[in-house]
């Protein structure tokens, strides 16, 4: 059985950070796409960032700059350090996997990504 394991959400002030890590078991990066989706209330599910396991990176525009993605072949682990937070980065967000590049344009936590994690808060006051 596959899982994501998300941890490092919570809230901070606008211009602080944090770093979200996202674990995975049974589940062999190499070869694979593992990213970030989030979604504030109320709004749509957007792709943050994705890393394949040979490093190729995306980064949705609005946090260029400001987010890295990171992996950890060994551990399984992917890393989105987020800087300079704002308030209109406050959203839950899900880690992601799957074989194929993570898609845009799709509802959070449904099957057109193989696998989800459970989602963690991030809170960003101004």
């Amino acid at each position: 059985e596959v899982q994501l394991v998300e941890s490092g959400g919570g809230s901070v002030q606008a211009g602080g950070s944090l770093r979200l890590s996202c674990t995975a078991s049974g589940f062999t990066f190499g070869g694979s796409y593992m990213g970030w989706y989030r979604q504030a209330s109320g709004a749509e599910c957007e792709l943050v960032s994705h890393i394949r396991s040979d490093g190729l990176t995306y980064y949705v525009e609005s946090v260029k700059g400001r987010f890295t993605i990171s992996q950890d072949n060994a551990k399984n682990t992917v890393y989105l350090q987020m800087n300079s937070l704002k308030p209109e980065d406050t959203a839950v967000y899900y880690c992601a996997a799957d074989r194929f590049v993570l898609l845009r344009n799709i509802y959070c936590m449904t099957g057109r990504v193989n696998y989800w994690g459970q989602g963690t808060q991030v809170t960003v006051s101004s």
